[in-house]
């Protein structure tokens, strides 16, 4: 990660950060590097205007976030790169509250680039273009567009040159992981893991608890069936024990009309 605080010609202030990795919580993470923002510069230009303070004298504060790979939501919008966000009122009152956010996945945009054979329309795209692709392809666009681009190229070419250089620029604050945050993310981890492996552990009790219901449904069927057929075979028995006593009847009737005659 890494971020740089700028104040911009009409003092307002831009914080600009470059995630390489999309950490979770963007929303909540650039409201509170927005705040942090806000909140020194109230400060600073309180403690330097004193009595001739006033909240106007407060700028706005511009949070610029880069996704070199971008979380999943913003997946959900394939044909966009640039997210904006302010504070709106729900009547249509218009009120500056100063903070104001920028969200550019730069993967997002890398693949709508491939998409149209990397052409470059306009500065903003040559910007974002040098800041996230090194195909020939992408560095000749921006190039022929705009040829000031040419020596940033070069520069940047003979800093990659010089290793020690490269890491000269970057502050031990800089290298700094945000391990907070890496840390709750490994945890969140670990605990969805667990959640499934219990969400698992369910489902194979629940598959254990049919297999048991579907047993006992079976073994019911089975003894009904049984019943079934015991009563069907004493009802025939029961029929055949009435034949052969009619038959009797009928043969004890022909014996005592024969002895008659």
């Amino acid at each position: 990660m890494l971020y740089q605080k700028n104040k911009l010609k009409y003092g307002s202030i831009a914080n600009l950060e470059i995630q390489k990795i999309g950490y979770k919580f963007p929303g909540e993470r650039s409201a509170c590097y927005s705040a942090d923002l806000l909140l020194r510069q109230y400060k600073r230009v309180r403690s330097k205007r004193k009595e001739k303070f006033a909240y106007r004298d407060i700028k706005q504060v511009y949070t610029i976030v880069l996704f070199e790979h971008s979380p999943s939501a913003f997946r959900q919008f394939p044909d966009t790169y640039l997210h904006y966000f302010e504070q709106q009122s729900n009547t249509g009152l218009k009120m500056d509250l100063l903070q104001k956010y920028l969200f550019v996945p730069l993967d997002i945009f890398r693949e709508i680039q491939h998409n149209k054979n990397m052409r470059i329309e306009n500065r903003l795209e040559a910007w974002l273009a040098f800041l996230c692709m090194d195909e020939p392809e992408a560095v000749i666009s921006v190039t022929e567009k705009y040829s000031d681009f040419k020596a940033m190229y070069e520069q940047v070419y003979d800093i990659c040159r010089n290793i020690e250089e490269v890491m000269g620029m970057f502050s031990k604050e800089l290298r700094e992981l945000d391990r907070n945050t890496v840390q709750l993310m490994i945890d969140e981890m670990q605990e969805e893991l667990e959640q499934k492996k219990q969400e698992l552990e369910k489902k194979d009790q629940e598959l254990e608890q049919e297999r048991l219901r579907a047993e006992q449904e079976r073994r019911k069927v089975e003894k009904e069936l049984r019943r079934e057929m015991q009563q069907e075979l004493q009802q025939k028995d029961r029929e055949i024990e009435e034949i052969k006593q009619a038959y009797e009847k009928v043969l004890e009737r022909i014996a005592e009309l024969e002895s008659k005659l």
